[in-house]
């Protein structure tokens, strides 16, 4: 199949070279010609992947005029508060319908959005299938081969099932679901309990809290999924579990990355001006804090987050305030 990646960051350049290792012609979108026209002459990402050459059946482009006329479907690698802009952009180019899968894993600021739903906003009925890839899915791990399984979900079985046979190959396996909501807020809400794991780490703290942190993540990400309209089995699964163990421990975790400096006692702006990597968790504490007060679902560890990242609060009050919580049975809501 022809796919057009669209987005030249580690996640999406990792996805272009899997993609075109399963057998498909890939053409590689970046928004800055200086990158397309590097990427293109030196096959390697200096910037986010420099010791992964690119494959040779992956093309690159700074042109979304020629990424629209090249794909059977788009997969949307952006982060999400560039996502409709480019979306739409992408959509001017296409007389058709379009299928997009995202890999974007984060939600709207502004309108609470995830991209399942800003893409049926920007498409309308142009809008022939939406599927969305996530799991435990290091860029650099899974770009130079190493064994990698993730999950893609679409209302759209057919849709989930071609992206699933298309993407797959011996170092990447892919499991289909229906379960679009779950798997966005999986993929979404698990930047967040990851920062707050760096966090902890920053902070000199050990294994029993982390495993806490994870464990009592999981749940208000399982709450807030399954209000909206997810599976609870999502969350035991790839999209839910491994991926949120993943980016908890890990050490490539940008977002873990984050939460460490944060438990240092340096401030958010100060780290995000050092890097180009995004960390999408800063972002979506704010749109997941104001999710689960829009519906009523307690996030403590969420809540806390968004407060250090916005708030000016101090790390480690906010460890504690989540230790002196009102007591509860473990499985209430």
């Amino acid at each position: 199949m022809k796919i057009s990646v669209i987005g030249a960051g580690s996640f999406g350049t990792a996805m272009a070279i899997v993609a075109a290792r399963a057998g498909n012609d890939v053409l590689l979108w970046a928004h800055d010609p200086v990158v397309a026209e590097a990427l293109g002459r030196d096959r390697r990402n200096s910037v986010y992947l420099p010791k992964v050459e690119l494959d040779p059946n992956i093309r690159v482009t700074n042109s979304l005029a020629e990424a629209a006329d090249f794909s059977d479907f788009v997969f949307m690698v952006v982060p999400s508060h560039h996502y409709r802009r480019v979306l739409g952009e992408l959509a001017t180019h296409s007389a058709d319908g379009m299928q997009v899968l995202s890999g974007t894993k984060g939600i709207e600021n502004e309108t609470l959005e995830r991209m399942s739903e800003i893409s049926a906003a920007v498409l309308g009925d142009r809008l022939k299938a939406f599927g969305v890839l996530s799991g435990p899915t290091f860029a650099l791990e899974t770009a130079r081969g190493d064994p990698t399984a993730a999950v893609v979900a679409s209302s759209d079985a057919a849709f989930a099932e071609q992206v699933q046979k298309t993407m797959s190959s011996s170092s990447f396996r892919l499991y289909h679901s229906t379960d679009v909501v779950g798997v966005e807020l999986a993929g979404s809400v698990k930047n967040v309990i990851a920062i707050a794991a760096g966090v902890l780490e920053g902070l000199g703290l050990g294994s029993n809290t982390n495993a806490a942190l994870v464990t009592r993540g999981l749940h208000e990400i399982m709450r807030l999924g399954v209000a909206l309209g997810g599976r609870q089995e999502t969350f035991a699964g790839l999209a839910g579990m491994g991926d949120l163990v993943l980016t908890c421990t890990g050490a490539l975790s940008r977002n873990r990355s984050v939460g460490v400096q944060l438990g240092k006692g340096k401030k958010i702006a100060d780290i995000l001006a050092e890097t180009r990597l995004v960390a999408e968790g800063v972002k979506t504490s704010r749109s997941a804090r104001a999710l689960a007060e829009r519906h009523g679902i307690e996030m403590p560890i969420t809540l806390e987050m968004s407060r250090v990242l916005y708030e000016d609060e101090v790390a480690y009050t906010a460890i504690q305030r989540l230790m002196t919580r009102s007591l509860k049975a473990e499985a209430a809501r």
